[in-house]
């Protein structure tokens, strides 16, 4: 059985192919923290690209300490994305994945400009920030340090590969997330619980349990699945809901298993939380790359 663990936005729509390949013969396992991400940043950094900091010429540009990005050799679908307490340690995943940590990316559509081997080619990437630093980073919430590391994470990336980035603001399809005409079917939870999320996804489909979430949490989360960023118009916001959702994502929907597929995303949205994605038209933020290179050895 192959198992990942991971702590990031729960975005099954985004899982590059070796990985899906994986998921069909074990189980993608996703820990408390799929949203904490996304409500840690909002839709500034997962639902579209975060906005510059302002210039200051005085200040210095943050690095981590150490950096160790070496090819991955195994050849398998396994891998694993751990956030530790003085860094990150990822194990055979793209360039591209780090990138889309680095810029709060949810969908591929929102990079320009990315060569072939930043999508295919695995590497193992662990990058560590000094003792000092990582002692401060106890005292902060995960939505905290996130922002701390993103522009760690942005260094890294300018140093290793050389990456000059620009960013765009473009008029693509997104979703809109509105309440279904049968009414809404999720619980309110009291606005002062604490929320918690488990995802899985394997051979039967994909579940996602939430406790506590807001709706713009869930189109964060599901914007990856639909292949758009997904705007939530439900006029909910401030309000935190309980809710289970299962669902067959496309790639699983084949003629082979079409009799006992479970519901679409679509489907599953309106029959389970009385939600509804409407198709649409908006800004979305891109990161447009003018240059890249493969990262320089160690």
């Amino acid at each position: 059985m192959v198992r990942f663990v991971e702590v990031s936005p729960f975005n099954p729509g985004s899982l590059p192919a070796r990985r899906k390949r994986a998921i069909e013969s074990g189980v993608l396992r996703i820990g408390t923290a799929i949203a904490v991400c996304s409500t840690a940043v909002g839709i500034s950094a997962f639902g579209q690209a975060s906005a510059p900091a302002p210039a200051d010429s005085s200040a210095k540009t943050p690095t981590y300490e150490v950096v160790s990005i070496k090819p991955h050799k195994s050849g398998d679908g396994s891998g694993s994305m751990r956030t530790v307490p003085d860094g990150i340690r990822w194990t055979n995943f793209p360039i591209a994945s780090l990138i889309h940590g680095a810029y709060g990316i949810v969908m591929d559509s929102q990079v320009v400009g990315l060569p072939g081997w930043a999508s295919s080619d695995p590497y193992d990437i662990e990058a560590k920030v000094d003792a000092d630093t990582a002692e401060a980073w106890k005292k902060l919430s995960f939505k905290e340090r996130f922002k701390r590391e993103e522009p760690l994470l942005q260094s890294l990336l300018a140093d290793r590969c050389r990456m000059k980035v620009r960013r765009e603001t473009r008029i693509l399809p997104v979703y809109d997330l509105v309440i279904a005409r049968g009414g809404l079917k999720m619980k309110e939870a009291p606005p002062d619980e604490e929320g918690s999320q488990m995802g899985s996804a394997g051979k039967s489909g994909s579940k996602w349990t939430a406790h506590a979430q807001s709706t713009d949490n869930l189109a964060l989360a599901l914007s990856g699945e639909v292949g758009r960023i997904i705007v939530d118009k439900t006029g909910l916001a401030g309000k935190k809901f309980d809710f289970e959702l299962t669902w067959t994502p496309d790639y699983q929907r084949s003629a082979a298993e079409s009799a006992d597929a479970g519901p679409s995303i679509f489907a599953a949205l309106e029959e389970q939380l009385g939600l509804k994605l409407v198709s649409d038209k908006g800004p979305v933020d891109v990161v447009v790359i003018d240059h890249i290179e493969r990262p320089s050895p160690n």
